[in-house]
Order: C-alpha cells, then structure tokens, then sequence
C-alpha cells in the first residue's frame, strides 16, 4: 500500500513538471525566426513601384541631407527604371538571378534623335547614360570617345578631356543654342569644320589646349576666352584680323605652338595674351599700340607673356607706349 502510494505521488509530480516544459517549448519554437528557404519568394518583385513596401523609407530624408550641393540634380539625367532591378530571386539555390541584356537586332529597331533622357548615341543609349550629366553640364571625361556624343539640347558647359576625338565636324553643336563652354582638353583634334562654332550664339569659352590643331577654328563674337597652348598652330593657320572683330575677348591663349608673329589688331578688351614658348622674332610697331595716335592707351591689357621667343623686346620700344606694363620676355 505504502509503494503503491509512493509511486502515485512520484506520477503526479512528474506530471506537474512536464507540462510548463511542453508550453516553453512550443514559445522557443512559435518566436523562432524563419529561415530564407521557408521563405516563399517565387513572386518577389522588387521595382520602384513596390520599393516603399519592402524597405522602409520613413527616415531617409533625416538620415540624408543633400542641402550643400551646388547643383540641382534633374530627373532627366538619370536612367530609366526598368520593371525589375534585381530579376526574379531563386529558390532553389538562393542565388540572385540577372538577366542578361540582348544585343541590338539591328540599327533600325534603335529609337532615334532626343528622347526623355537626351539624344541616343550609336550604341543606343542616351548620352547622359554615357556620361555624367548634373543639370546643364554634362561630363564625358576619360571616357575612350572617337567623336563628340550627340548632346541634350539645354547643354551648357559640355567637358570631354582626355578622349580620343580626332575632328570636329559642324554638325557635333547644331542647335546647342545655350552652350556657353566647351572643354576638349587633351585630345588628337587635328582638324575642326569652319562651322563648328563659329554658329554658337552664347560660346564665351573654347578650351582647345593639348590636342594636334595646325590652325585656328572662326570663332563666334560671344567668345571671351580662347584657350589653345600645347598645339601646332602656325601664324599661317591664324586667319589676317582674325580676332579684329572679336570685341568680347579678354584672354587669349596661343603659347607653346609654332607662331612666327604676334597676330595683329588685338581687341581692346583683351587683358591677358600669352605667346610664350613659340618661334616670334619680330614685332610690328602698330602689334599692340596705334602709332598714330599717341593719346590711344590701352588700360585693360596687363598680361603679356613673350618668353621663350627668341625675339628681343628691347628692339621695338616704341611698341609698349599704350601699355600699362611692359611684356615678360628677353630685354637684351
């Protein structure tokens, strides 16, 4: 009787004990996260419809502050949204499927002029996908260009140094009427259409240094500064009152090319002209000052630069007395 009641009691204890056991362990198993496989991912879709949903994005704008940049970035220089930036995500291996783009079937099917994103380049993508475009600039540096990109109409400083162009036809600009600034630094630009930017209204500067040029382009009467050292360029390939009507231009810089001369009849509102570094022997009595006015003076250009010529400017004295400082170069 008493074994009997022994192991009664020992039963019901051990009853007691394992039911808080059972109910913890059915918590640990309801609170325990789930793994990726039991995730069902078969129609997961991430696009820029649905983005909000599956991330959150209530703090971003706190996290982020783009007060100080000094541009306005359009939306018109960013690429198109494609249905699905990811693809379809796998649930077999886990791994992240992307799909491959297609090659063009053919020159044809490619759409053709400006679009919502600029105009489409020969591989069929828009310049601003090509190169970098922040509001009005676009930036194609270093970027193993032939030619000048077809460009958005709006452009208004336009920068492709260090490429591979080699010419300049009249129809790279055709309608660019806002371009105020080009730079093509460092290129192999050998030869430029007489077109190219003679016909750009609002051209103030042209940055044409370390590229093969043998002449001077026509210029527009806009242009204020004309950057063009580390050329070929001959006094030959500079055309007789090239800068005379010119009237906005205040630098003029032609030094380390092939010049025999200093080009005549200067715009008065030039204020730095830099020769340095060429082949100028001689000097004309009337290259800065009008000898037959000796009331004429010549206030606003200061910056003269004739080093590196083997001329001697102490031979032509009469040819400084409009000027407000003599020019750097040899005296003796």
């Amino acid at each position: 009787m008493q074994t009997a009641a022994l192991v009664g009691i020992i039963s019901a204890l051990a009853l007691a004990l394992a039911v808080p056991l059972k109910e913890d362990g059915k918590k640990t198993e309801k609170h325990r996260p789930a793994t990726y496989d039991s995730l069902d991912l078969g129609n997961y879709d991430l696009n820029l419809d649905n983005y909000g949903e599956v991330i959150d994005l209530s703090n971003y704008e706190e996290n982020y502050d783009y007060g100080d940049l000094a541009s306005k970035i359009e939306v018109g220089t960013l690429p198109p949204p494609t249905k699905s930036l990811l693809g379809p995500l796998s649930t077999t291996t886990g791994a992240t499927e992307i799909p491959q783009k297609s090659p063009p079937t053919s020159t044809a099917a490619r759409p053709q002029g400006p679009g919502l994103f600029g105009s489409i380049t020969d591989q069929g993508l828009p310049t601003c996908l090509v190169c970098v475009c922040i509001s009005t600039s676009v930036y194609c540096d270093d970027s193993d260009l032939e030619h000048i990109p077809p460009l958005p109409l709006e452009t208004t400083y336009f920068y492709a140094r260090f490429n591979h162009i080699s010419k300049i036809q009249a129809s790279d600009f055709t309608g660019l009427a806002k371009l105020k600034r080009i730079d093509l630094t460092s290129n192999f630009i050998s030869w430029v259409d007489e077109d190219a930017f003679r016909m750009l209204p609002s051209l103030q500067e042209l940055v044409l240094p370390e590229n093969q040029l043998t002449s001077l382009p026509e210029l527009p009467s806009s242009i204020v500064q004309l950057d063009a050292r580390f050329n070929a360029i001959q006094s030959a390939g500079i055309q007789p009152e090239a800068f005379k009507d010119l009237k906005k231009l205040e630098f003029l810089h032609l030094s380390d090319n092939k010049l025999d001369y200093i080009p005549m009849l200067l715009p008065e509102r030039l204020r730095s002209l830099h020769l340095q570094n060429n082949n100028i022997q001689t000097m004309h009595v009337d290259t800065f000052c009008d000898s037959r006015d000796h009331s004429h003076i010549r206030r606003a250009l200061e910056d003269i630069r004739l080093d590196g010529n083997p001329i001697n400017l102490s031979l032509f004295p009469s040819a400084y007395f409009c000027l407000p400082r003599l020019p750097t170069g040899r005296f003796y």
